[in-house]
């Protein structure tokens, strides 16, 4: 299992000098597992993704962790959706007891094409999407997690190893949709567990209950799951490198007791497991 940071930033895209080490771009992140590749989110890093998979021949699976627009703006600028006979499994959005699909963004209003405009093959898949990824040797779990409008994290599994995809989700949520205990033991024992640490603990005054986890209270879980490697992920837009340089250096010193390895994940990041 190859797992490959495209886009590693909330909220919104911010480009510039500050963020050139890190990366500006939102949410995307892509899991190769044989021939396969599951794309875990849609935002703006998902382009780099496409020109990365542009003539290749791999089955693309498509999975976003909620509809926040930072997570899915950058799918109608995915290269492999252009290409003749590329095959893309299109997994559609649990909401509220109905389906969503990111084809809703080709409306011709808000992006100037329709779905009959593309030219891919596409395979969407309603109903029971876990087990259609399982079926075709991507076992896939979900865990509903605290953020406004809901959203999941997700566990990939591969030849003993976990992956644990965890974009957006307030640990100390006042009324959380999954309990602490839950989300523990979601990610007992995984070797990499990316998770959202958009804020500190000055943010949070401000700022609970807008669905996003502080850095301490992201270390905790890694501690209290035993994982092995905690990547720190969803940046928050006005946090530069030398920040999150700062950031990831706190993160180290309270998970180096315990053996926890920890980055500050970036665009390109590749971890192999």
């Amino acid at each position: 299992m190859t797992v490959t940071f495209w886009g590693v930033r909330g909220t919104i895209p911010v480009p510039g000098e500050k963020t050139l080490r890190y990366g500006g771009n939102t949410s995307a992140v892509s899991v190769e597992v044989a021939d396969k590749v599951l794309v875990l989110d849609a935002g703006t890093g998902i382009r780099a993704l496409g020109e990365a998979l542009a003539g290749t021949d791999q089955d693309l699976f498509i999975v976003v962790s909620h509809r926040h627009s930072d997570h899915i703006v950058g799918f109608p600028y995915f290269k492999p959706l252009y290409e003749p006979e590329r095959r893309i499994h299109l997994i559609d959005y649990p909401a509220n007891g109905a389906s969503w699909s990111l084809l809703t963004l080709f409306d011709g209003v808000h992006f100037p094409l329709t779905p009959r405009d593309l030219v891919c093959a596409f395979q969407p898949v309603e109903g029971d999407h876990l087990a259609y990824l399982d079926a075709h040797g991507l076992p896939v779990d979900a865990l509903p997690v605290n953020h406004p409008g809901g959203a999941y994290g997700y566990r990939v599994a591969d030849a003993g190893h976990r992956f644990i995809f965890i974009p957006d989700n307030e640990i100390e949520a006042t009324d959380p949709t999954t309990p602490y205990d839950e989300i523990v033991a979601f990610c007992r024992g995984a070797d990499v567990l990316c998770h959202d640490a958009q804020y500190l603990d000055d943010d949070m005054p401000t700022k609970h209950g807008w669905g996003h986890s502080c850095l301490r209270h992201t270390c905790l879980l890694a501690i209290d799951a035993g994982v092995r490697h905690l990547v720190l992920f969803h940046h928050d837009p006005d946090r530069t490198d030398d920040e999150l340089d700062a950031m990831q250096a706190s993160a180290r010193r309270l998970l180096a007791p315990y053996g926890i390895a920890c980055t500050a994940a970036y665009e390109g990041l590749r971890i192999q497991l």
